[in-house]
């Protein structure tokens, strides 16, 4: 099972469509606090829909409480300045993939913690800020779920 990570979520929506994608994938969702919503938003649970039962969400109060709860697992800090491509990466079962927040990205004192193992990126076009969140999230975690062979599709 692979761990999403969203640092300090700020749209709920976003956060909603990873409920979602956590479910239909077997992926652990953790949010750090603060977030820029609460549970009750409807855009959350318009996004979700009716995945939020079958997806596993831990809301944690800070980042320190995230590294206590996810133990010694590698983690994949994903950034427009990361160094390694997200599909020259081999992912393995268990595998952390860390994203910031939507309006300005994991911040470096966050990307230079000494849990990260690798900062990551997305290529994109010159010029452009960024991918959405639950986009970068969805292409990074489905092709490490294909590296490791879909595990539990039947």
């Amino acid at each position: 099972m692979f761990h999403l990570l969203f640092y300090t979520p700020e749209i709920p929506g976003n956060t909603g469509n990873a409920i979602r994608l956590a479910a239909v994938t077997g992926a652990h969702l953790h949010l750090v606090e603060p977030l820029g919503f609460d549970f009750a938003d409807a855009n959350l649970r318009r996004a979700g829909l009716d995945y939020h039962d079958l997806a596993v969400v831990t809301v944690h109060p800070s980042l320190e409480a995230a590294w206590e709860a996810l133990g010694p697992a590698r983690v994949l800090a994903f950034s427009t300045t990361g160094t390694r491509g997200y599909a020259d990466v081999r992912y393995r079962d268990g595998d952390v993939l860390m994203f910031g927040p939507e309006s300005v990205g994991l911040p470096e004192e966050v990307q230079a913690d000494p849990h990260v193992s690798e900062r990551v990126r997305i290529p994109m076009l010159p010029g452009r800020r960024s991918l959405n969140l639950a986009n970068s999230a969805s292409i990074a975690l489905y092709e490490a779920w294909r590296q490791n062979g879909f595990d539990g599709v039947s």
